[in-house]
């Protein structure tokens, strides 16, 4: 698993409720079943990937955050995931909404666009980065909402969400040492998780 699926999974307790929006190939939900013994399933917008988990015996169905979300009733999970999505859906805000309504708990990891190697770029040669995170051109990107880490906690400051826990860190697989330090960690960590929920959850 990626770095950030492994920082997720410790923050899921054994035998919750899980659901995975953009599952991908279904690595986290495979190892929440066999490590955590959770109720997971998952949520993928690329029939391949949806193909290829089912084939390995995952619940995982086609469907995709800015529209599935709200056919699930209130209170239906324990956690949320939304890994490495959230700069791809159409209405970041409600998709956060929608999942603090139907988990208890909501986690959400993404690259960081203030990231320093991002803003030096930018800087230097006067056009949109490209690094190991943010690996496509501008024009085929689906990230159509990136977003800081400061940007983020605005978003659930405005929202009312309680923050439990987060951290930034780098691709390479270290938690950043700035991890106490938001401003830090907004300048020096490629990307970021989120536990929250919501006030008198």
């Amino acid at each position: 698993m990626r770095l950030d699926q492994r920082l997720i999974a410790d923050m899921i307790q054994p035998g919750t409720r899980v659901l995975d929006i953009g599952s991908g190939d279904g690595a986290l939900l495979d190892y929440l079943f066999r490590t955590r013994r959770c109720d997971a399933q998952g949520i993928e917008i690329d029939m391949q990937e949806v193909t290829r988990s089912v084939a390995h015996g995952l619940p995982v169905m086609h469907g995709d955050a800015d529209h599935d979300l709200a056919h699930y009733p209130d209170h239906a999970f324990d956690y949320v995931v939304l890994q490495r999505t959230l700069q791809a859906v159409e209405r970041p805000r409600e998709v956060l909404r929608q999942m603090l309504r139907i988990g208890r708990h909501a986690i959400v990891s993404f690259p960081n666009f203030g990231h320093w190697q991002l803003r030096l770029k930018l800087l230097t040669t006067g056009r949109m980065p490209m690094t190991t995170v943010w690996s496509t051109p501008w024009y085929k990107t689906p990230n159509i909402h990136p977003c800081t880490i400061l940007d983020f906690l605005m978003l659930c400051r405005e929202e009312g969400y309680v923050v439990e826990e987060w951290m930034a860190v780098d691709e390479d697989g270290e938690r950043a040492p700035w991890r106490r330090s938001i401003r830090l960690a907004n300048i020096f960590g490629e990307q970021a998780l989120f536990l929250l929920r919501r006030q008198g959850g």
